[in-house]
C-alpha cells in the first residue's frame, strides 16, 4: 500500500514533535555535564532551531524511500 504524501506529513510531524521532547529533556539533564547552564526558554529555542530542519529531513527521507519502495515493485 502506497504511503500518501500528507501522512508521510503526518509522520514527519510525529517524529519531530516526539523528538524535540525528548531532545528538551536530554538537554536539561546533559548540558550541567558539560558545564553549560541554561533556562528553559534557552532549551526550548535550541531545540527549535533543530525543528524544521528535522521536519523537512524526515520528510524527504520518507519520499525517498517510497519512490525506491515504488519503483522496485514496477
Amino acid at each position: 500500500m502506497k504511503q500518501s504524501r500528507t501522512m508521510s506529513m503526518v509522520e514527519a510531524a510525529a517524529n519531530v514533535v516526539v523528538g524535540y521532547v525528548l531532545a528538551i529533556a536530554t538537554q536539561i539533564v546533559v548540558f550541567p555535564w558539560f558545564g553549560i547552564e541554561t533556562g528553559l526558554p534557552e532549551h526550548l529555542t535550541i531545540g527549535l532551531a533543530f525543528v524544521g530542519v528535522s521536519l523537512v529531513r524526515g520528510y524527504l527521507l520518507r519520499r525517498l524511500f517510497e519512490a525506491i519502495r515504488m519503483r522496485s515493485a514496477e
